[in-house]
């Protein structure tokens, strides 16, 4: 696939579903750019905001099968990832599936359940497979969570763990709307549906194949420059040499970094990534990555995405990259 037919094909999938979530543009951009680098992603805000409206209209849109889990504090990893059911017409076990074993999977509330159900996903969204009783099993491609969490409900809540938060490629913050005319938007797209979920509404953009065509046209034909994998690397090792941060991002991060940047480079039609590519990404990929020193964190005075916005400013971005 071209690159300007995964461009035309990427604005199809932000236009539909930029006709029933109202919000910026940018951030659906953000959210199609993670799932073409098929990377995870975190949606963290206050609730009502339409995060899981977000996610699911997105995983409508794409055409692509999805799964939907709400995490509950008496939830299994079992009711996850599926478990092995004995049958007694047959006198053998046979695997019952959970919902991971679909396309995309919307994890809402994510950090409603307890760590050992949280940790029953690791090996799903780092390795793409799960293991049942002993038995690994693949997970079907393109395979990636959308997951949300509300950052002001901490009763009954289990904070994700650092290992956990390391795999979500994004973290996205919806917002509130910024207008007026916006919010009333809203309201009169709810009289239009005559329903509170639009999701039967739409009609989907692209297929499962076609979708992994253009996560392939991505990851195999647009061009990074040497010089922009160095200033990545100057970005991620600086978050580490800040005196602020006690541990900063890891190399996952920076990978994370260059393979939404290239996304983003094809969504606006290029088959070659610029710095703009990166930066755009900069916050969204590393701030979630950073851990304060104890006396900055219990302050609540720093604010780690202030930290990599410094850091973004200080270091020169390359001026005269080649394409190829």
């Amino acid at each position: 696939m071209k690159i300007e037919r995964v461009s035309e094909t990427c604005n199809e999938i932000t236009e539909l579903v930029g006709g029933f979530f109202v919000g910026e543009r940018l951030l659906l951009n953000k959210v199609l750019a993670a799932a073409l680098a098929n990377g995870h992603i975190l949606f963290e805000d206050y609730p009502g905001l339409g995060k899981t409206l977000l996610a699911k209209c997105f995983a409508k849109v794409t055409g692509c099968s999805w799964g939907r889990v709400q995490f509950t504090p008496d939830l299994m990893p079992t009711d996850i990832i599926g478990t092995k059911v004995w049958r007694m017409n047959t006198s053998e076990f046979t695997l019952e599936k959970g919902p991971v074993f679909t396309n995309i999977l919307l994890a809402d509330e994510i950090n409603r359940s307890p760590p050992k159900v949280q940790s029953a996903l690791l090996e799903c969204m780092e390795e793409r497979q799960v293991t049942i009783e002993g038995e690994t099993l693949p997970l079907e491609a393109p395979f990636f969570v959308m997951a949300t969490q509300n950052p002001i409900e901490l009763e009954g809540t289990y904070p994700l763990p650092e290992a956990q938060m390391d795999r979500f490629l994004l973290r996205l913050s919806t917002g509130y709307v910024s207008s007026v005319e916006k919010e009333t938007e809203i309201l009169k797209r709810r009289v239009s549906w005559q329903r509170d979920d639009p999701i039967d509404l739409i009609e989907p953009v692209t297929s499962n194949e076609v979708f992994k065509e253009l996560q392939q046209t991505v990851e195999k034909n647009v061009y990074i420059d040497e010089q922009i994998l160095t200033y990545i690397s100057k970005i991620v090792r600086r978050t580490r040499d800040n005196p602020l941060v006690d541990i900063g991002a890891s190399p996952r991060g920076g990978l994370s970094l260059l393979k939404v940047s290239k996304a983003n480079a094809a969504i606006h039609g290029r088959d070659f990534v610029i710095p703009d590519d990166v930066k755009t990404f900069a916050k969204e990929v590393l701030v979630h990555r950073i851990i304060l020193k104890m006396e900055y964190a219990l302050g609540e005075k720093v604010d780690p995405s202030q930290i990599v916005e410094e850091i973004v400013e200080e270091i020169e971005p390359p001026r005269d990259i080649t394409h190829r």
